[in-house]
Parts: C-alpha cells; sequence; structure tokens
C-alpha cells in the first residue's frame, strides 16, 4: 500500500511539473478546432485582407438591409411637422385592417391611452403616469401622419414602438386611432373601403407626400376653374 501511494505521488508531481514546463506561447492540442477557429470573420476582428483592417465594413452606398426599409421623416421638428401635414394612410380602410388594429392598439396603447382614446388607460388610473392627453384634444390635432411618426419615434415619455411592431402594423394601429378621434369628437362612422389586389406600397416616402399633395392642389385648382367657368357660363345666359 505504501508502494502504491508513493508511485502516485510520484506520478502526480511528474504530471504537474510537464504541465508547468509548458510553453505558454505553444497551443495545446485541439480536440474540437472549429469552435477555436470559426470559419466566418469575427465581429470587429482584425484581418489583413480589408483595406483597414478591420471586418466591420460600412454598407454600401445607397443599400437598406435586407427586410427593412428606411422612413425618410427624421426625428426632429420640423420632419415631425411635415409627416402630421403630409403623410397618409397607405392601406385601405378595411373590417380586416380596423379589427387588426384594435387587436393591437389593446395590446400597445390601452394600458396608458384607454380603450377609448380619452387618455385614460389603467397606468394612469393608478397614478402611474400623468399627462397622457385624449385623441380628440383640439391642440394636438391628431392625423394619420402624426399618429404614425410618433410610434416610430415615441414623444415624450412615449417610447418608439418600431421594434414591437411592423410597418403594416403600424399603419393598422393609426387606422384604429383615427377611428377612436372621430368617436370621441361625435363624427360620423367612416365607411369601409374595397380591399384591393393589387400590392399596398408600405413605404411612404416625402416624395409621395409632395406628389399627394400636388395631385390634391391639381384637383382643387380645376375645381375652381371649373366651378368659375360654369358661373361665367351663367352669367353668359342670365344676360
Amino acid at each position: 500500500m505504501r508502494s502504491l501511494f508513493h508511485k502516485t505521488i510520484a506520478l502526480f508531481l511528474l504530471g504537474f511539473t510537464v504541465v508547468s514546463c509548458q510553453d505558454k506561447d505553444d497551443p495545446n492540442y485541439q480536440y474540437m478546432p472549429d469552435m477555436y477557429e470559426p470559419v466566418s470573420y469575427e465581429t470587429y476582428g482584425e484581418y489583413k485582407v480589408f483595406e483597414n483592417g478591420q471586418e466591420a465594413k460600412l454598407p454600401v452606398e445607397g443599400t437598406v438591409a435586407r427586410g427593412w426599409m428606411p422612413y425618410e421623416y427624421q426625428n426632429n421638428v420640423q420632419d415631425a411637422a411635415e409627416a402630421k401635414a403630409n403623410l397618409t394612410n397607405p392601406l385601405p380602410y378595411t373590417e380586416d385592417n380596423l379589427n387588426e388594429g384594435k387587436q393591437l392598439y389593446t395590446i400597445y396603447c390601452a394600458v396608458c391611452h384607454g380603450d377609448k382614446g380619452a387618455g385614460k388607460g389603467i397606468l394612469v388610473e393608478r397614478e402611474k403616469i400623468l399627462g397622457v392627453p385624449s385623441y380628440d384634444d383640439a391642440g394636438r390635432a391628431i392625423t394619420e401622419g402624426s399618429v404614425y411618426h410618433v410610434m416610430y419615434y415615441g414623444l415624450n415619455n412615449m417610447g418608439s414602438y418600431a421594434s414591437q411592431t411592423s410597418i403594416e402594423e403600424r399603419w393598422q394601429i393609426t387606422h384604429y386611432v383615427m377611428s377612436l378621434k372621430d368617436q370621441l369628437e361625435g363624427n360620423p362612422e367612416r365607411e369601409f373601403e374595397e380591399e384591393t389586389s393589387a400590392k399596398t406600397n408600405l413605404y411612404p416616402s416625402k416624395a409621395d407626400a409632395d406628389l399627394y399633395q400636388d395631385a390634391g392642389e391639381e384637383d382643387s385648382t380645376m375645381e375652381n376653374e371649373n366651378g368659375q367657368e360654369t358661373a361665367n357660363n351663367q352669367t353668359e345666359t342670365q344676360e
């Protein structure tokens, strides 16, 4: 027994000596080398194959990430005013879109804004937050563009919901918010539009808003011209 004990101690000391004498610059055997040497480049790693030696590169100018589209209105006062005035909902006002918007509103918005949009959500009633305005507040005069813009960037105590909702979902919520505004103001219920088979462009840009605005001005001009022409004809007839 004593001999076995001595041999065990000797082997332990021998192994400890071998390990302690190892050159730290010389790596050990790798049983799973793919865990140490990945095929892809490491994020922010330094590699000589790149011009600046850095793996992280800026995207090619004019390109966007797959599955993502830019929102041209920036998070500032000027663009917020432009979005409020010019940005319109590209989704048709259908029963399906309104119902989907209601469900999403209940999940994300009602806790603060209330089920009726009067700013009396459960957090307000429990005095966890204060100052949530009603959708019919004349001083705010919300529009489809302002509702979407605030959901995208957030405003004051309200954070952004761009990461929790898709573009389509934000427009559906916008439909429901505007319907609550109409109810609070006592406006007649809006009639549903027909669902179209054409693909809806959910990424309206500033250029699109300008086109819509120009088209509206042209229609208004034509109406005024037609009205003036009719009035002139009536005057000539009376004469």
